[in-house]
């Protein structure tokens, strides 16, 4: 007797004649027990499967009903076997021709593998001959169908691809090109199919029409998955291109029917690169753990794995568990083997492990262990003794830490993808954090897009929850009482916020702190000592940084990595920031906030002191990388400083950051934080530490922290440094102070006393000496003694590169660059500004990139290359923004004014200088200077515009700012300005 599902249910006897079944409920039932032949399918799963949501009242007596009308329709009523806990179809699974054809596909498959093309082939084309239709052809409306029918077509085609590859091996390429074109405008995302399609045309001779196939993949994939083309599928294009013959690729295993997985409600978003890992990992080795913190979504990629992978396959769900020694009952329940026994011919007083190993012995299986975390030890012995017992088991775990035996593959998961902070609406959207919160909100709120109003809460949203899936679902369920800026703006205490989520979840998925709390439980009191303590690093730590400010060891910290309460990338170690939330309660509940706050600030100064001689050598760009990965400790360390009020500690972390600071270009962020120190500070400096008072107002004021008052905190250069009467520990204070001060007043005695104050003040660093001429020539060059000047740059920059340092090189560069240009070498200011540039650009400096292509800009003026000067002008007002230096900004913005007003183009002119005095700030000497050249400019379009009193207004504006700015012109523009418009006509 033969029994068919690969079309309309079907029984055939032992003639071959096919059986008359009756009704569809008779066929269902038949056909859901072939699904699993020969073994106990539970009462309550035959009725879910059969009815589904329409169950009716009494099910269960409907079912016996159904039962009974199968026995009668087969020849051998025993066949359908009644257990206390189902019923059974007693048949082989050679006799059903879904399991035939998995059997014979797996051969196939195998065979060809080896090299057996002829026998693969015949194999191949045996197995899909079984097929007379549509799986399950005549139960369309049966819960269960549906899913199976999906899974039997997925191991058809992977069938037919084998075949198809069998026989391109025997060289039928042109025989096979209608079938697969065919194959590929009914599945033009599969890209073996595809492969096969190009391979098929090009053995024909029809190379063309393989490259065109491999466009239009290509186009395909774009379109419909936003992904390129596969390395295999890349491979065979290039083969084709190269003309050679194209090698089949070893294929990938087909899938065949086994025990089902439950279905899954949602979409499955964003994991598609962590799927194919975990697929080639089951292929290499026979334990594959999938590791990551709570709310990764491990239990969503076990499933989605195993529901691809070839065979059967079993869940067995290890949460629930109350203590490890469940652990063989629990897939012993699963396999459907506990209640019923196990006849092993042996002793019946087997262990539940002993016979697990026994009934899985000669089975080919996927076991799929979830949730093993807080029963490891039990699950790790388990499945050692099975892997050992059972040749052809594989088993896929999924754990906050691996279960720790020899041969295991781990697939590490962490939250989705984020794009940056500053991607617009259709980028966000291509990464998976932002397109699962966007999916799962609009099941909640129907119609809800990621647009240019929402783009920037969404993005916080996604970042601040680190992707974990998990707390990403969480948030956006709270769109149904909330709009998605006050969830964005409450994500500070993200566990009240996030505290509604499935009921039929498991309670420690129903919230993000139930989340966390699961896996905090789990460790022992030293695992959560270094865990809470490990809260004060907001940008990851290095090995000696966690030992010196926690006081732990490497072991302790290994247990959290394996744990995934820590993750590692490279040298360095992190907590998610949920996770770090959660253990900063932790820390304040054990009383050792302010403890360790102060270590860990400890540690950055005395690391960024370290850091600062080398930061003015040749070293320079390996410690600026070094700072680099410490800024969001060093943003957490000044304003945990700032809210405990502890001044010292605030004030010397500027200090010791100034030079990183600067040299990096990082102008926006040092004002920010200069600000928020000085906030807790009086208008004084603290005693003993006017050097620390001072580098932080300059830092606030350089930056433009919006604070006008800012301006009145500091006094002229001299007297500040008067005050100081000793050489500052930070060189990088004169440097800020003679950008706020500007050159001296007065002839060239002042100029030179200047320099004999500076001089006093120089450290004997290398780079301090170097200094010293670059600054003085600056003085000369202000006042417009170009040959008093240029010696100095020159001295300056030959000091720069002798000790290797790129700021200062810059920035003699750009000095001879403005003195050539001055001169009217148009060439060898280029030469020196590109240098300069290319130096910038190793430094990662905005601010000192878009200072050299404003004054690139100038030149291009003065050549009369107006094109060239806007084009440089616009990339300035770029990089200054991304600097967050406004002067340079509205700097640039001038330029592009004076370009404007020299075209005749004078309303054009006027907006862009106008927009320019709205951005450009004051108070200090450079962005002073600005501004009464802006009104030069305003002054110089309303004469062109014929109105000559608002000249004389904005001439005077220019006069008022510049009579007190030392080294402009712009103040001997206006008098002889207004001098000539006051003449009589």
């Amino acid at each position: 007797m033969r029994f068919g599902i690969l079309g309309p249910t079907q029984v055939w006897d032992d003639g071959g004649a096919p059986l008359q079944l009756g009704g569809p409920g008779v066929r269902a039932l038949l056909a859901r027990l072939l699904v699993d032949p020969g073994q106990v399918v539970g009462t309550e799963r035959l009725i879910d499967d059969l009815y589904g949501a329409a169950a009716p009242a009494r099910a269960a007596n409907a079912l016996q009903s159904q039962v009974s009308r199968l026995r009668r329709a087969l020849p051998d009523p025993a066949l359908v076997q009644f257990h206390p806990a189902g019923y059974r179809l007693a048949v082989a699974r050679d006799d059903v021709d879904a399991h035939r054809f998995a059997r014979l596909a797996d051969e196939g498959h195998r065979a060809l593998v080896a090299g057996d093309v002829s026998g693969a082939a015949r194999l191949l084309r045996e197995a899909l001959a079984l097929w007379r239709g549509p799986a399950f052809a005549d139960l369309v409306d049966a819960p269960f169908a549906t899913t199976e029918a999906v899974r039997l077509e997925e191991a058809r085609l992977a069938a037919l691809a084998d075949r198809i590859e069998a026989d391109l091996a025997l060289g039928e390429h042109a025989a096979l090109v209608p079938e697969l074109r065919q194959l590929v405008r009914a599945h033009p995302a599969r890209e073996r199919l595809r492969g096969q399609l190009m391979r098929a045309f090009a053995g024909s001779g029809r190379q063309a029409e393989a490259l065109a196939e491999y466009e239009d993949a290509r186009r395909t994939l774009a379109e419909e998955l936003g992904a390129d083309p596969s390395p295999e599928l890349a491979a065979v294009h290039r083969a084709v291109l190269r003309g050679e013959a194209q090698p089949p690729a070893a294929p990938a295993p087909p899938p065949s029917p086994g025990p089902r997985l439950p279905a899954q409600l949602t979409s499955f978003v964003g994991r598609d690169e962590e799927l194919r890992r975990v697929a080639k990992l089951l292929g290499e080795a026979r334990l594959v753990t999938i590791t990551g913190p709570g709310g990764a979504g491990k239990t969503r990629l076990a499933m989605e794995a195993a529901s691809q992978h070839p065979g059967e396959t079993c869940l067995v769900e290890l949460a629930p568990l109350g203590t490890g020694a469940d652990v063989p009952l629990a897939v012993l329940t699963a396999l459907g083997l506990r209640d019923a026994g196990l006849r092993t011919g042996t002793d019946s007083r087997l262990s539940p492990i002993d016979r697990l190993a026994a009934a899985l012995s000669d089975r080919r299986l996927l076991l799929v262990l979830d949730n093993c975390e807080h029963v490891i030890a039990d699950a790790a012995g388990l499945a050692d003794r099975l892997l050992r017992a059972a040749p052809q088991l594989r088993i896929l775990a999924t754990s906050r830490e691996p279960l720790g035996l020899t041969g295991e593959a781990l697939s590490p998961l962490s939250g989705l993808a984020l794009p940056p902070a500053d991607a617009g609406a259709e980028q966000a959207l291509t990464y998976p954090a932002v397109r699962l919160f966007v999916e799962r909100a609009a099941d909640v709120v129907p119609g809800f897009t990621l647009d240019g109003a929402n783009r920037a809460d969404v993005l916080r949203i996604c970042r601040t929850l680190d992707g974990l899936p998990l707390a990403i679902e969480l948030a956006a369920a709270r769109l149904r009482s909330l709009p998605v800026a006050e969830v964005a703006s409450r994500l500070d205490d993200r566990f009240a916020l996030l505290s509604r989520g499935s009921r039929t979840a498991s309670p420690r998925h129903r919230t993000l702190r139930a989340v966390v709390e699961w896996s905090w439980e789990l460790l022992d009191e030293p695992e959560q000592r270094l865990a809470r303590r490990l809260a004060v690093f907001a940008g990851g730590a290095t090995l000696a940084a966690v030992e010196q400010v926690t006081g732990s060891d490497l072991e302790t910290l290994t247990s959290l990595v394996d744990k995934s309460l820590v993750e590692v990338a490279g040298d360095r170690y992190r907590m998610l920031d949920t996770v770090r939330a959660y253990a900063a309660e932790r820390l304040a509940e054990a009383g050792e906030t302010e403890e360790i706050r102060r270590a860990h600030a400890a540690y950055l100064i005395d690391l960024a002191w370290t850091a600062d001689p080398h930061l003015r050598r040749a070293e320079q760009l390996a410690w600026l990388a070094r700072l680099d990965v410490e800024r969001d400790n060093v943003h957490a360390a000044l304003r945990g400083a700032v809210a405990a009020g502890d001044r010292d500690t605030a004030l010397e972390l500027v200090t010791a950051l100034s030079c990183y600071w600067w040299l990096r270009g990082l102008r926006s962020e040092a004002a920010m934080l200069a600000s928020e120190v000085l906030r807790i500070l009086g208008p004084e400096p603290p005693a003993g530490m006017a050097e620390e008072y001072w580098l932080c107002v300059l830092n606030a004021a350089l930056g433009d922290a919006g604070d006008p008052a800012l301006a009145s905190r500091f006094e002229s250069a001299p007297a500040m440094l008067a005050q100081l009467n000793r050489k500052p520990r930070q060189p990088v204070l004169l440097l800020l102070a003679a950008l706020t001060a500007g050159p001296p007043e007065g002839d060239a005695s002042e100029a030179t006393a200047m320099a004999a104050q500076w001089q006093e003040l120089l450290s004997d660093e290398p780079w301090s000496i170097a200094f010293g001429p670059l600054g003085i020539g600056y003085v000369w060059l202000f006042g417009g003694e170009l040959d008093q000047a240029e010696p100095l740059f020159t001295e300056a920059l030959a000091a720069f590169r002798a000790i290797g340092e790129r700021w200062g090189m810059t920035n003699a560069l750009a000095a001879l660059a403005e003195v050539a240009d001055r001169r009217g070498d148009r060439t060898g200011s280029i030469t020196m500004i590109d240098e300069a540039l290319r130096l910038a650009g190793e430094l990662d400096s905005q601010t000192d990139t878009a200072d050299l292509l404003r004054l690139r800009g100038d030149g291009g003026i003065r050549a009369g290359e107006l094109a060239a000067a806007a084009a440089d002008y616009q990339a300035s007002i770029a990089a200054a923004r991304r600097a967050g230096a406004p002067e340079m900004v509205a700097s640039a913005r001038l330029g592009l004014a004076e370009v404007a007003r020299l075209r005749g183009e004078l309303a054009e002119a006027r907006e862009f200088a106008e927009t320019a005095m709205s951005e450009c700030p004051s108070g200090w000497f450079t962005a002073d200077s600005i501004r009464s050249e802006i009104s030069i400019t305003l002054a110089r379009i309303a004469e062109a515009e014929g109105d000559p009193d608002t000249a004389r207004q904005h001439y005077r504006q220019a006069l008022a700012v510049a009579e007190h700015v030392v080294g402009t012109s712009a103040a001997a523009t206006a008098r002889d300005a207004l001098a000539r418009l006051d003449q009589p006509q």
